[in-house]
């Protein structure tokens, strides 16, 4: 745990050392607050809902969390220090994990931060605090989901500007599979079966149901097992 904690420590400050991670900030909090009151219609729609925000949060997540963990790794890579980093008492696996956690860590810092977005909503009416939550809570677990594969990518390939774009189209392949106008599309080439397994893989199906209110159990098993064989796959690259 203490090897853990030290890298978690390393990675989390050292986002903040660099610009990047403001930037970043800056930029989603940006563009959530565009996607939810003008293209979503927060104020059309005359409703005390936060549903237009987390609508588009998985696309933003596209962007997001591929920004952030394409260094994961990649940058190790580069600058040579990832044999350093295996020549001090730290096994892969706590490597990988503290890293991980350090980057969930930030993502969900800036998740948290749009809660101004609720706090605007409970001003203009009485939205149901529970959907709320949970679809909070569901952003977090998906971000985790999205954060191991990108993290995985990372771990391929010793260039940031390459892991993003590999951790950008993964994630947007996963995030599409769930979308009903891809659906349609695939239900011209695939029977429905096949359809409605591959959407089954998708971030936004199993997402959807959180943002009802429902804490739903095969949801949650999908991210935390989505994220726990990413980060497995990862270890096993790492080692080899």
């Amino acid at each position: 745990m203490n090897t853990i904690f030290t890298v978690f420590k390393r990675e989390f400050f050292g986002y903040f050392r660099s610009p990047v991670a403001y930037v970043l900030l800056a930029g989603f909090h940006l563009l959530a607050a565009a996607m939810t009151f003008f293209v979503g219609g927060f104020f059309r729609s005359g409703t005390a809902s936060l549903e237009p925000f987390f609508t588009f949060v998985p696309w933003m997540f596209i962007i997001l969390v591929p920004a952030a963990a394409m260094r994961l790794w990649a940058e190790e890579r580069r600058a040579g220090t990832i044999e350093l980093m295996f020549t001090l008492p730290i096994t892969t696996t706590a490597a990988v994990i503290g890293k991980f956690l350090a980057a969930w860590a930030f993502i969900t810092i800036a998740i948290v931060l749009t809660f101004p977005f609720a706090l605007t909503v409970g001003y203009l009416g009485s939205p149901d605090w529970g959907v709320i939550i949970t679809s909070y809570l569901g952003s977090i677990l998906m971000a985790a989901a999205y954060l191991g594969i990108c993290s995985l990518a990372s771990a391929f390939t010793r260039n940031q500007v390459i892991a993003f774009v590999f951790g950008f189209f993964a994630c947007l392949v996963l995030t599409l599979l769930g979308w009903s106008v891809f659906s349609n599309l695939l239900n011209a080439i695939f029977p429905v079966p096949v359809v409605d397994a591959l959407s089954n893989f998708s971030f936004t199906t199993h997402f959807e149901s959180m943002t009802r209110g429902l804490i739903d159990l095969r949801s949650i098993v999908f991210f935390v097992s989505l994220t726990a064989f990413s980060l497995l796959v990862n270890i096993l690259v790492l080692e080899r």
